[in-house]
């Protein structure tokens, strides 16, 4: 259902590009050099020819290469039979037929010529475009990260077996934080070969996949409180952890960081109207005489505002405002990227991988609170946030220790702006597909921490640098979160 519009979009981009010939493969990829340009070369030099007629002066002047002995010695005997055509212009000895004859064999040879050229520029560019592929690929799974992958099929086998409830959280919690990255680098390479507005729809769509694929799972077991914690969790850990240590790691080697004030405001504007959204069905449930159903519906349309809003900030954010969320010190991207076949296969066994794996991690949810005394409000809170932005924490602060900070920022602070606007309401959204109360009214306690939270970044933000001191108070905040989400007793 959400995925489906850019399902179809990339298809008929790959459509368009592949078949109705108005880029080749190559191009696709992002490689136009030699090859391509010498064969539209020799294309144009043979439109030249033919509308040169008998021009053997012409004919003489095109510098073909040799590709095979018939086609150059056809090509010479052109030539030969264009010059006697020509001397014998000047003597007054030559006919019309001789000239025919030669613009014949010179037109003939050409073609051969270009046939040969054309086969072995296709099979110079094909070679090219793999090796490209393959440089993508390597790039994307040879990192110490990806390590962690061996717990895919680990996971799995304990799922299957039935092994204890531990074994079984814990090597799905560590299979998910590699796809979490493999997942969002084919979404940027996907969005890389689209316009803005596309993928700005692909990014919202998968950039928070993980988190999207954990809730759907956890809405349709029917355990609220702990999507409710899930998302509230990767709010807090964008805005607290990996922010904080964005600007620490900063203030390492700077001491002061300066930013983008105007683009940060927008994505806390748009923070303080979700945290809105959700205080407001939460203080609406202490209203006297409001029944569950009341609280349920209200939610349902709050959310579908929400989305709104969020296409609302991307239309801003990448369409008539794109200059207040630049950041100057990003480099150029680079030419050797996945093309966009390759990165919709990689997205689709990627996300397939994500379900299966999230799927055996929430089944195992009740047992490891039960049997290991481990709270369900710090496993949603806390650790479940942690699989889906360990890559984004890595990336926002390696950005902001080489002085990105704009880029870190959008990282960070970005990232939990499209949890509050857009993940959120996609997960009542469910609820209402699988028939599960999945409502914004979260606990009193939940509710105060977005509200603080946002309070408090919006301050860090507002005046455009940071420093180390900065930091340090938001990773603060953020243990006291944690540390009183351990003492949350349990609803029964």
């Amino acid at each position: 259902w959400l995925g489906l519009p850019t399902v179809f979009g990339c298809a008929r981009l790959l459509w368009c590009r592949l078949y109705r010939g108005e880029e080749t493969m190559p191009v696709l990829a992002g490689i136009s050099s030699g090859p391509v340009r010498g064969t539209m070369m020799i294309l144009s030099r043979r439109h030249r020819m033919m509308a040169a007629g008998a021009s053997g002066a012409t004919r003489k002047s095109m510098g073909l290469s040799a590709v095979s002995r018939n086609s150059l010695a056809s090509n010479a005997e052109g030539l030969q039979d264009a010059e006697n055509a020509e001397a014998g212009s000047h003597n007054g000895s030559y006919t019309s037929l001789g000239v025919v004859n030669a613009g014949e064999a010179g037109k003939s040879s050409l073609l051969a010529v270009d046939e040969g050229e054309k086969k072995g520029h296709e099979q110079v560019t094909w070679a090219a475009w793999w090796q490209v592929q393959l440089e993508a690929l390597k790039d994307i799974f040879l990192n110490y990260l990806n390590i962690l992958l061996i717990f895919v099929p680990i996971g799995q086998y304990c799922h299957m077996t039935e092994m204890e409830s531990c074994y079984t959280f814990t090597a799905n919690f560590l299979a998910i934080i590699p796809l979490a990255s493999v997942l969002g680098s084919a979404t940027e390479a996907i969005s890389a070969h689209t316009g803005q507005l596309f993928g700005g729809l692909l990014n919202a769509t998968f950039g928070n996949a993980v988190e999207m694929i954990m809730c759907i799972q956890a809405v349709k077991a029917g355990l609220i409180q702990v999507v409710q914690g899930n998302l509230l969790g990767s709010i807090l850990s964008n805005l607290l952890l990996v922010l904080g240590m964005a600007i620490c790691a900063s203030g390492m080697l700077r001491k002061t960081q300066k930013f983008n004030a105007q683009g940060a405001a927008a994505n806390m504007t748009c923070q303080a109207v979700a945290s809105i959204s959700v205080c407001l069905p939460t203080m609406f449930r202490g209203v006297a005489n409001s029944t569950d159903y009341q609280v349920l519906m209200i939610s349902r349309v709050c959310s579908i505002f929400l989305m709104a809003v969020y296409g609302l900030f991307l239309f801003f954010q990448l369409k008539t405002h794109s200059d207040l969320f630049t950041d100057d010190n990003q480099e150029d991207e680079q030419e050797g990227q996945l093309a966009p076949s390759i990165s919709l296969v990689l997205l689709f066994l990627c996300t397939m991988t994500v379900a299966v794996c999230s799927g055996a991690l929430v089944d195992s949810i009740e047992d490891v609170s039960k049997v290991y005394g481990l709270p369900q409000a710090f496993i949603g809170v806390i650790l479940l946030p942690i699989v889906g932005n360990a890559a984004e924490h890595a990336t926002a602060v390696t950005c902001a220790y080489k002085g990105m900070m704009d880029l870190a920022l959008g990282v960070a602070v970005g990232s939990s702006t499209q949890i509050a606007l857009f993940v959120v309401p996609c997960a009542v959204m469910f609820g209402w597909i699988y028939d599960q109360p999945m409502n914004l009214a979260f606990r009193n306690f939940d509710t105060a921490c977005q509200m603080l939270s946002v309070f408090l970044v919006s301050q860090v933000l507002q005046h455009g640098n940071t420093n180390w001191l900065h930091g340090a108070m938001l990773m603060t905040t953020y243990l006291l979160i944690a540390t009183i989400t351990w003492f949350i007793p349990e609803a029964n």
